[in-house]
């Protein structure tokens, strides 16, 4: 591997310009601009989304059938086929031997391009089509005329060996071809020399990394993939290590920003905490109420993830930890993503605490100017302990006489901001914050992403609760899921009936995580939305049940009156969108339908799951979830596989995880997508063990990364991770 060599400083420069590279004119700078590459070291990163062998150009007559080839040739002649948009642009490729025929699936946006007297080369696989050689979707250079009007020549490298050439994210009026010129005009101008590694020769000869020059040239210029992989494995090395310093250096900055209010934490006020709560705590409860109160106890600010699986009491431990800050004489808030899982927990509080000196109440955007006044001038003066509400809490408006505890649920739901604005409400100390989920988090995504966090699982559930019965049925079977669901009604129990969508003309979708028919090969079936489900059960098989109908978009009163209704059992079906999907406790409700659940993720479908079998089920009866599915892609599939195997909500999520990457959990909606290009956390898990531990050796060894020794790596983390995980201000 090459070394820096000294005082070998080319003149071009990272921060140079791209208009001083050779071949860069004002139009293509502007091309390459619009796609944020203005400077050299900006082209130098933007990496190939990936390599393609090329093979040597061929006269046409030698091509043959099945095998990947090249061609050199003249368009002679061209036609669009199929109806607008779907149309088909179809070409003959002309040499000195022969001719092969082109085609362009959904490609009549090249005619423009690909016409009749342009040289092409061609790049692709030959099959026989007619009795005729074709290409189909080849890529193609196409060869400009020589100068006075002289015979086109093919590409200097057109007939080399076979070679690796990278294909590169590319824009409109700028083909990868383009960037890859203007990318080796940058390296043959040395701009690579510029790049210092920010890792020690002998840190990386341990591990087997290249230097991080060579890894660019690797990726721009590979001999073969011996060499892709090992400039991979360096690149996606590198994102991982930044983004676990980073992590680690929020971790560090979260205990040490600030003070925390040391809370009440005895075994007098453990005791009178648990007689308040409405059945005694199980073991993992009990453990998890524990390290709880070992965090809150102090006046460092805790920073704790409680996960547990749908129904393991994460409420009532989170209800233990608002106790102990009420009882210390300070407040509590609680902020769940949706009004109705708000509306469930400040029910719940109220019933438990219903004879207890606390003040709970809820601020969400359904309250009018009057109300909402009223509870933020009893947050400000301390009239009340404890707030649940929704994003709501965020606003600027509300504050806080003592907050001291900061309780998230749903975490995934929300992103890295929200958490620091919920923080941001005690004022000048340091609230405690608690995030809690029933979607498991696989260890890949919490060491990389919630890092920052100390985590407790609740690895038990509550005595009483069943297992629940999960079934996948064909759409042709539709009927007998109904008929089971009448069966349920008949002895007793009631029964959600769950859809993807609210079903007005945006057809729109209320959280649902995943949808089949984007992924490749999956026809798209329009999506079942609920005001049309609800006519049609009404007026079919269910038209002799009390059906209620609940979406999102429905008034926070009218809602409210649906729930309470469905509990008290006059509505013994409830027809819904995804929003009953966490918080919503009906304990007599033993069966759920869900249509189309191919459109729905695993965690979801098992927290849909998790409504039913909440309660004691009436004598003859066994809690069901039915699944309503035609999958149409692979994943789809092992998806009801999953679903219909095991009720373990932590295995799921690692198969979940697997099928489909890190999905939702990263809180994307706010804080935006976790910052990899390179690396996969699928595929490179012992690479984010790796880079685990050697951050944490590094921070160890280095507090903040201060020192000029560790300038360059510092710089770096706070570039590519600090402003997705606030940073900005660290070193």
């Amino acid at each position: 591997m090459s070394e820096p060599q000294a005082n070998t400083k080319p003149a071009i420069e990272l921060t140079s310009p791209l208009i001083e590279l050779p071949g860069v004119g004002p139009r293509k700078a502007k091309q390459l601009a619009a796609l944020g590459l203005t400077n050299v070291g900006k082209l130098v990163a933007h990496l190939p989304s990936r390599h393609e062998w090329h093979e040597p150009t061929q006269p046409i007559a030698n091509l043959s059938e099945a095998a990947q080839s090249s061609a050199v040739g003249e368009v002679t002649a061209t036609r669009l086929a199929g109806r607008y948009p779907r149309q088909r642009l179809e070409a003959k490729l002309t040499d000195e031997t022969g001719s092969i025929d082109l085609v362009w699936f959904n490609g009549g946006y090249l005619r423009h391009q690909v016409q009749p007297g342009v040289h092409l080369r061609v790049q692709g696989r030959v099959a026989s089509f007619n009795h005729r050689l074709q290409m189909a979707n080849p890529t193609f250079d196409i060869i400009p005329e020589g100068e006075d009007g002289a015979e086109p020549q093919a590409p200097k490298d057109a007939a080399l060996d076979r070679r690796l050439v990278p294909v590169y994210p590319a824009g409109e009026g700028l083909k990868s071809r383009a960037i890859a010129d203007a990318i080796a005009a940058a390296i043959a101008a040395g701009a690579l020399e510029h790049i210092d590694d920010h890792l020690p020769e002998d840190f990386r000869k341990d591990r087997a990394l290249p230097f991080l020059r060579d890894a660019y040239r690797m990726q721009h210029a590979p001999h073969d993939e011996e060499e892709l992989a090992l400039s991979r494995r360096r690149l996606a090395y590198d994102e991982l290590l930044m983004l676990q310093l980073g992590v680690q250096l929020r971790r560090a900055e979260l205990r040490q920003e600030g003070r925390a209010i040391a809370l009440r934490a005895d075994e007098a006020l453990h005791e009178r905490i648990l007689s308040r709560l409405p059945y005694t705590p199980t073991p993992g409860q009990l453990a998890a109420m524990s390290e709880l109160a070992g965090d809150i106890g102090q006046n460092t600010p805790a920073n704790r993830l409680i996960q547990g699986d749908v129904g393991s009491g994460k409420t009532m431990v989170a209800a233990y930890a608002m106790l102990m800050a009420v009882a210390t004489g300070h407040q509590a808030a609680l902020m769940a993503p949706t009004e109705i899982l708000a509306e469930q927990h400040y029910r719940s509080l109220q019933q438990m605490l219903h004879k207890a000196d606390v003040r709970v109440v809820m601020l969400t955007g359904a309250l009018s100017a009057a109300e909402r006044q009223a509870i933020l001038a009893d947050l400000i003066m301390g009239h009340a302990d404890i707030v649940v509400g929704t994003h709501a809490l965020l606003t600027e408006s509300v504050k806080f006489k003592s907050l001291a505890l900061a309780i998230i649920d749903e975490q995934h739901r929300f992103g890295v901001q929200q958490r620091a604005a919920l923080r941001e409400k005690a004022g000048e100390t340091i609230p405690h914050t608690l995030v809690m989920t029933a979607t498991p988090i696989p260890r890949t995504i919490a060491i990389s992403v919630l890092g920052d966090l100390d985590v407790t699982t609740i690895g038990d559930m509550p005595p009483g609760r069943l297992p629940v019965h999960t079934e996948h049925i064909p759409k042709a079977s539709r009927s007998w899921a109904y008929e089971r669901l009448k069966h349920h009604v008949a002895g007793g129990g009631r029964a959600f009936v769950v859809a993807p969508a609210i079903g007005d003309k945006t057809q729109q979708l209320e959280l649902v995580e995943s949808d089949d028919s984007t992924e490749e090969g999956a026809e798209k079936e329009p999506l079942i939305g609920v005001l049309d489900l609800v006519k049609e059960l009404e007026n079919g098989p269910l038209n002799d049940l009390r059906i209620g109908l609940l979406h999102g978009r429905m008034a926070s009163a009218a809602r409210e009156a649906v729930m309470e209704r469905f509990r008290s059992g006059e509505v013994q079906v409830l027809v819904a969108t995804t929003i009953v999907e966490v918080g919503v406790d009906i304990p007599g409700a033993t069966c759920m339908v869900i249509e189309q659940a191919d459109r729905f993720g695993l965690a979801q479908l098992h927290q849909l799951r998790g409504r039913v079998g909440r309660g004691a089920v009436p004598k003859g009866l066994r809690p069901e979830c039915l699944l309503i599915a035609e999958p149409a892609t692979d994943i789809g599939v092992e998806r009801m596989k999953a679903m219909t195997s095991t009720l373990d909500g932590f295995k799921l999520a690692e198969v979940d995880f697997a099928l489909r990457g890190p999905g939702e959990l990263f809180g994307s909606r706010q804080s935006g997508a976790l910052p990899l290009r390179v690396a996969d956390l699928v595929k490179d898990a012992k690479l984010l063990e790796l880079a685990r531990r050697d951050a944490l050796n590094w921070v160890v060894r280095a507090p903040g990364l201060g020192g000029k020794a560790h300038e360059v790596i510092r710089r770096r983390v706070l570039r590519t991770v600090g402003p997705w995980l606030g940073l900005a201000d660290v070193g």
